[in-house]
């Protein structure tokens, strides 16, 4: 998880307001800081932290331009964030109106994000990154394969990931407390 430093650098040190974070699933000691540009079609950025441990729960970016909330959430307390939401009966996938978070598991990923959005650039890059483990043995065999088909190791397993997504169509399941998405395989065709 990223730290409350790095989060400073993000946004420059600039702080427009904070406040103790009121739901509990992260402990009496969590605070909340943003870092709003002030403008209502512009961007913001917070943190989620303990102030006794400095230990970060999550941090979120949304580029009001876009339409795109960005959040990564401290692996551990995923469950007890989601818990809560359905105490309070709140979709807690939803950032606002019609916009969901999307969520990020690599540091990296977030705040390659948040500083494109607080540079205000139009075009950054809105792919999701994945982590992936793979064996060394593996690791040379997809290297083989881009060489032999002349492309990056990224561009490979990129295009592996998507041909493998593509197989499945999705189902959506609701019940009252969370809605589900489920991947089932496509029929094949004749």
């Amino acid at each position: 998880m990223i730290t409350l430093k790095e989060w400073m650098e993000v946004v420059d040190y600039r702080i427009s307001e904070g406040s103790n974070y009121l739901w509990e699933c992260y402990g009496a000691d969590a605070y909340r800081l943003d870092a709003w540009n002030g403008e209502q079609n512009g961007h913001s950025h917070s943190i989620v932290f303990d102030t006794k441990t400095q230990e970060v729960y999550e941090v979120t970016s949304y580029d009001y331009r876009n339409n795109r909330a960005y959040r990564l959430m401290n692996p551990q307390f995923v469950d007890l964030h989601k818990a809560e939401a359905r105490r309070h009966r709140v979709n807690e996938r939803e950032a606002w109106d019609n916009v969901d978070y999307i969520d990020l598991e690599v540091d990296d990923d977030w705040i390659q994000k948040a500083l494109a959005i607080e540079a205000e650039e139009v075009d950054y890059d809105d792919r999701v990154q994945v982590p992936l483990t793979l064996s060394d043995d593996q690791m040379f065999e997809l290297m083989k394969l881009a060489h032999e088909r002349d492309v990056t190791l990224n561009q490979l397993v990129e295009d592996v990931l998507r041909e493998a997504i593509e197989q499945y169509e999705p189902v959506h399941v609701t019940n009252t407390d969370n809605p589900i998405d489920f991947p089932k395989p496509k029929k094949k065709g004749k």
